[in-house]
């Protein structure tokens, strides 16, 4: 089974219109994380 968290962050951050800073600045976390989960290159 594959994981898609990252391809659902991307889309749903699209659909809203909102960058990665933003949603990471919601969530109180690092830009980059976001960006990592999007690529698939990190889950944590």
């Amino acid at each position: 089974m594959k994981l898609l968290i990252g391809e659902n962050i991307k889309r749903m951050r699209r659909e809203r219109d909102l960058t990665q800073e933003e949603i990471a600045s919601h969530l109180g976390i690092s830009f980059q994380s976001i960006s990592k989960w999007e690529r698939g290159v990190s889950l944590r």
